[in-house]
């Protein structure tokens, strides 16, 4: 295929007429559609590929192996394992260039969304229909189909079936709680959530108390651009949503920590590093701890100003680990077992997340891991140390896998044959 494609690579569209770039595009659209659903079938049947690699499964293998993200190879595997067992029809139209991924993936959702008590040969019809309809309608517009289409494939259970889910989604409204939050590459993350009314009337109810008009003295509250204030008036009227905006940064900087779960064995603390020269400049930055917590822009890091590292450190109950200050002993050596909380913030900011070869678990979320076991002799010392993924943890306790540690400290996970 990828000889063929060599072939015609070269192709020049200036010198294409009109006629010829559309039938050009019309057939490579085809052909992509073709060509990821054999990607599709193959990954579906690729979960030996995972175990040689000791990664999670084949999406993670992809993406390593591929340098795809892994949201994607996820996405990529979930629709893969549907057309193998599920979308017979739909599978065959990629096959054939009917269907384009896009097309695919609102397709499989629509069907998936259907009422559990829906009989199969219903949505079968359902899915005929849709793929027939994928020849003349984009996603979005199939999304809309999809929305309403047992009023077109069993229009005698489908006012039923309509009030049964919504019943099950009022009666299940803890199952659909969700928070999702991306990073814009402005300095900005957009925060999702999704929670019961109930939840949602106390957080407002939390945020209420910082806006009030008498904390006006807080620099943010002042008067931004936009945002309105009445003469002689010292307090600006921000708009509702910036003001409870400010709120909820507020209500996160007020939280306890000494409150709040265990995580990853130590007590739930945001970690800051910056250099001890740093601290004093008034122009400098420090590291916010926490990469791979929030996905998107990956070219904005996690960088604060100093000026705000200072504060946050003042007020905000969050840790500062000052870069060439004074230390906490990290070498417990043959004293314990276990690795103190110290220990694990020291791994933390050493290693960020899992090292395994790959992965990108965040390290807040994993566990500290002796190289040099301790029951044969190995010391709780930083240089002993490494932090490890759950999965990679067990990994690593399997005498089924054994590791190579990699010139940038990485570790990669070989089966024993």
């Amino acid at each position: 295929m990828r000889a063929s494609l060599k072939a015609v690579a070269g192709a020049n569209p200036t010198f294409m007429a009109a006629g010829e770039k559309a039938i050009a595009l019309r057939e490579l659209v085809a052909a992509e559609a073709q060509l990821v659903e054999l990607r599709l079938r193959v990954l579906a049947d690729a979960g030996d590929l995972a175990a040689g690699t000791a990664a999670r499964d084949a999406a993670g293998w992809v993406a390593q192996q591929t340098r795809v993200s892994y949201a994607d190879a996820r996405a990529d595997l979930r629709l893969a394992g549907a057309l193998d067992r599920e979308r017979p029809v739909l599978a065959a139209a990629m096959r054939e260039g009917g269907a384009s991924l896009a097309q695919a993936r609102v397709i499989d959702r629509a069907l998936g969304l259907l009422p559990a008590g829906v009989e199969a040969g219903t949505v079968a019809l359902a899915e005929a229909h849709l793929v027939d309809r994928a020849k003349e309608f984009g996603p979005k517009e199939l999304g809309r189909i999809g929305r309403r289409i047992l009023d077109v494939v069993a229009p005698e259970i489908a006012e039923a079936a309509e009030a049964a889910r919504l019943a099950d989604l009022e009666a299940h409204a803890e199952q659909h709680t969700r928070l999702t939050m991306r990073r814009l590459g402005d300095g900005t993350t957009r925060i999702s959530s999704r929670v019961p009314d109930a939840a949602a009337t106390r957080l407002a109810t939390y945020l209420d108390a910082f806006t009030n008009p008498r904390i006006a003295s807080d620099p943010r509250a002042r008067l931004a651009p936009g945002s309105e204030a009445t003469a002689g008036d010292p307090v600006a009227r921000l708009a509702y949503p910036k003001r409870m905006g400010q709120a909820f940064v507020q209500l996160l900087e007020s939280l306890d920590p000494t409150r709040l779960p265990i995580h990853g064995g130590d007590a739930t603390t945001v970690v800051v590093t910056i250099d001890f020269d740093a601290l004093k400049a008034d122009l400098a930055t420090a590291d916010l701890i926490g990469a791979g917590l929030v996905p998107g822009d990956d070219l904005t890091g996690e960088a604060i100003p100093a000026a705000h590292a200072r504060r946050l450190a003042c007020t905000a109950r969050i840790l500062p680990v000052v870069l060439g200050g004074d230390s906490l002993p990290l070498d417990l050596g043959r004293t314990r077992r276990l690795f103190s909380s110290a220990q694990r913030k020291a791994l933390l900011v050493r290693d960020h997340t899992c090292r395994a070869e790959g992965c990108d678990i965040p390290g807040t979320w994993c566990e500290a891991h002796h190289l040099h076991p301790w029951e044969h002799g190995g010391r709780t010392d930083l240089d002993n140390g490494v932090l490890f993924c759950s999965h990679h943890h067990h990994r690593a306790h399997d005498t089924g896998y054994r590791t190579d540690r990699l010139p940038n400290g990485d570790h990669r996970f070989h089966p024993r044959r």
